[in-house]
């Protein structure tokens, strides 16, 4: 967390978006839906995970049976990993992307319009503040996150420019 607004708490959040979505080209369809959701961009950069970098990200589900093929997968191809901002971020990220299982995603949602399946699901998106503190650091350094001096309004409450 990084401040107060009258909609909520100004917080940080981790959106990665995921090979399967990188390899499809949906790397600027998801960058634009989060920029029109309200989200500023603090950090952002493309990298491909190594072994021991996702085995140590997903460490919370090395018993689960399906940790071997999430490694095998996060180090497939390049994720595009972002640090976001704004009130609410965490929440109104994972409404943003919906549901883990895209057949349960809310019409609409990034994984709803994207995913192909529970597996492949497109984006990562931190669950909790304490994920979202530890997921930020894990893929940044605190020197990388830009400080964010003045908002400014939506872009769609903006007047167009002139071209």
């Amino acid at each position: 967390m990084t401040g107060h607004h009258p909609k909520g708490p100004i917080e940080r959040t981790l959106l990665i978006i995921k090979p399967d979505a990188v390899q499809r080209g949906l790397i600027g369809e998801i960058l634009h839906r989060v920029e029109l959701d309200g989200f500023l961009f603090v950090a952002m950069k493309m990298a491909t995970m190594t072994a021991t970098q996702a085995r140590g990200f997903y460490r919370m589900h090395r018993k689960k049976a399906f940790f071997k093929e999430l490694v095998k997968f996060m180090t497939s191809d390049r994720c595009v990993l972002c640090v976001l901002e704004r009130e609410n971020a965490i929440a109104s990220l994972r409404q943003l992307v919906g549901s883990t299982d895209p057949d349960q995603a809310a019409f609409g949602t990034i994984r709803h319009d994207y995913a192909t399946a529970t597996r492949f699901n497109c984006v990562h998106a931190s669950d909790s503040p304490e994920s979202a503190k530890r997921e930020v650091h894990f893929f940044f350094k605190e020197s990388a996150l830009a400080r964010i001096r003045h908002r400014i309004k939506r872009i769609y409450s903006m007047p167009f420019a002139r071209r």
